[in-house]
C-alpha cells in the first residue's frame, strides 16, 4: 500500500506542480495589459486626423491634392450635348485647373504625442499638436477606446490691406478623438470639434464659434488595403451669413468623403473622392461650397512617406 502511495504521489506531484505553474501563468497573462494597435493606418483617416500618432522619433511627410469636381454640371447647359465634353476636357476634375495642395511635416517626439507644421494653399499656414491621453486596452484595466486630442492654429499671410490687425488673420481648431477598434477588420472614431474664428462674420446671431461632429470609419479589406470612409455635420454658422458687400453667404454643413488605401511598406498611398476642394480642416468644416445635393464631388490622393530620425542602439 505505501508503494502504490509513493507512486501516486511521485507520478502525480510533476503533473500537478505543472497544472499549478500554468494555471499561475494564465493569471498572470490576465493580468498583463494588451494594448489594441493599428487602429487606423494612418494619422489620417482621409481628411481628418486619426487617433493614430508615429513612432517616436519619426518624422512624416505628407502630400495631399484636392482636384476639381469629377462631373461638374456648371460646365454646360443642360440638354446641350457639351457637358459631356466639357467633363471629359477636365478630365473628370484631374484637367480642372484646381488643384489644392496641402504640404505637411510632422515629428512625433513620444508614443503620445506629435506636433507638425502645413502649408495648405493660398499663402495660408498651419501648426497643430496631437496628443494620444488613452489607449483602448484589455487585461486588469479594460478599456473600451482610444482618446485623443488635436489642436490647430491656422494663419493667413497674404497681402490682405482690410486687415488692421495680424489678429484677425487667425483662425483655430479643436477635436476631440474616440475611436475604437471593433475587430482586425473595422474601426470606427467620432470627432467633436470646435472652431474659433477671431473675426466674426457680418449678420445677426452671428457667432465666433462652429460646431460640428465628425465620423470615420476603416475596414481593412486585404493585408494591404484598406477601405475608409468620413461624414461630418456642421452645427451652425452655415445659413444666411453676411459678406462685407451685403451679399448672402451659404456654406454647405456637410461633409462625405470615401477612399482606398493602400500600404506598399515604405508609403502610405490613399485615393479618395470628396465633397470638398479645400485642403484645410478649418474651410472643410467651417467654410465648405460643395454641395453634395447637387453632386459636388472632387477627386483626391495623399501620399505619405515615414523616416526615424532616432539613433539606433549599438
Amino acid at each position: 500500500m505505501k508503494k502504490i502511495l509513493l507512486l501516486l504521489v511521485f507520478g502525480f506531484g510533476p503533473w500537478v506542480i505543472s497544472r499549478a505553474q500554468d494555471s499561475t501563468e494564465v493569471k498572470e497573462e490576465e493580468q498583463t495589459q494588451k494594448f489594441t494597435r493599428a487602429t487606423f493606418n494612418s494619422t489620417r483617416i482621409i481628411n481628418m486626423q486619426s487617433i493614430e500618432i508615429g513612432s517616436p522619433g519619426g518624422l512624416q511627410f505628407m502630400i495631399s491634392h484636392h482636384f476639381g469636381y469629377f462631373w461638374n454640371k456648371d460646365l454646360a447647359p443642360k440638354g446641350s450635348g457639351k457637358r459631356l465634353q466639357q467633363n471629359l476636357a477636365h478630365l473628370f476634375g484631374f484637367n480642372a485647373g484646381i488643384a489644392h495642395t496641402y504640404l505637411s511635416f510632422d515629428y512625433s517626439p513620444t508614443t503620445w504625442s506629435n506636433v507638425g507644421i502645413a502649408a495648405t494653399g493660398r499663402a495660408v499656414f498651419e501648426g497643430w499638436a496631437k496628443l494620444k491621453i488613452i489607449r483602448q486596452q484589455t487585461g486588469a484595466k479594460n478599456i473600451p477606446v482610444s482618446i485623443g486630442w488635436y489642436s490647430l492654429a491656422n494663419i493667413y499671410t497674404g497681402l490682405n490691406e482690410d486687415d488692421e490687425f495680424v489678429n484677425n488673420r487667425w483662425s483655430f481648431m479643436h477635436q476631440l478623438l474616440i475611436a475604437r477598434k471593433f475587430s482586425k477588420k473595422f474601426s470606427l472614431q467620432l470627432m467633436p470639434t470646435l472652431i474659433h474664428f477671431n473675426v466674426v462674420p457680418y449678420g445677426i446671431n452671428n457667432s465666433n464659434m462652429v460646431w460640428s461632429l465628425g465620423l470615420g470609419a476603416k475596414y481593412k479589406a486585404t493585408s494591404k488595403i484598406n477601405i475608409t470612409m468620413e461624414y461630418a455635420r456642421q452645427f451652425n454658422m452655415y445659413e444666411n451669413l453676411v459678406s462685407k458687400n451685403g451679399s448672402i453667404i451659404n456654406y454647405s454643413p456637410n461633409l462625405l468623403s470615401a477612399g482606398v488605401e493602400i500600404n506598399t511598406g515604405g508609403h502610405q498611398f490613399q485615393f479618395y473622392i470628396g465633397s470638398t476642394t479645400d485642403a484645410s480642416n478649418i474651410d472643410q468644416l467651417a467654410r465648405n461650397n460643395s454641395w453634395i445635393k447637387d453632386g459636388h464631388f472632387a477627386l483626391g490622393f495623399t501620399l505619405n512617406r515615414s523616416l526615424s530620425l532616432k539613433k539606433d542602439k549599438e
